[in-house]
């Protein structure tokens, strides 16, 4: 079996691989045509209004990868579930993918299932304000980011004085602008 890589409708990964599954039967005994749907995606954490939002965030939208053995029968099977647009190859004909850039999308996929990443993104000299710990409803400038960590370092006036302080992505806000 083969992974290739399937062209379908952007925003609805999840429900053409539930719809695939559901009509072709993956996991029963016998369908030996496709033995894996994969849409790689990683939980992304926001806040919104002081609470926490998990939502989960597809790394290539508009795609979703199969393993299977292609034949005309399979193929007709798999372009003919809804949502399904074609088969991504030159001129729509279907191309497996190279074992290298497989087990690159797998191994991105294993680094981070159970994790959550931050959707706040910050740039060096963003004006932010603190919304939770010690420093709360404190301004201040970001001078370093540190993605791996999601952590920012912040410059904010402690009685008078310039300090630096680390805190996490969730503890942060971009300033909004009042005009």
């Amino acid at each position: 079996m083969e992974w290739y890589t399937l062209r379908v409708l952007s925003g609805k990964e999840k429900k053409v691989r539930e719809t695939m599954i559901s009509e072709i039967g993956i996991g029963e005994e016998e369908t030996d045509k496709i033995s894996e749907i994969l849409v790689p995606s990683e939980n992304v954490v926001e806040m919104r209004a002081g609470k926490k939002i998990v939502k989960d965030r597809v790394f290539y939208p508009g795609y979703i990868l199969v393993k299977m053995n292609l034949d005309k029968e399979s193929r007709h099977q798999v372009e003919n579930i809804n949502g399904v647009m074609s088969f991504v190859g030159p001129k729509g004909e279907p191309e497996s993918l190279k074992t290298d850039e497989v087990n690159r999308i797998l191994g991105e996929v294993e680094i981070k299932t159970g994790r959550e990443v931050v959707a706040a993104r910050f740039n060096l000299k963003d004006l932010v304000k603190i919304n939770d710990g010690p420093f709360i409803d404190f301004e201040g400038t970001v001078i370093e980011i540190n993605d791996d960590k999601q952590k920012v370092k912040v410059m904010v006036s402690i009685f008078g004085r310039s300090t630096p302080v680390e805190l996490d992505y969730l503890q942060v806000e971009h300033v909004k602008h009042t005009d």
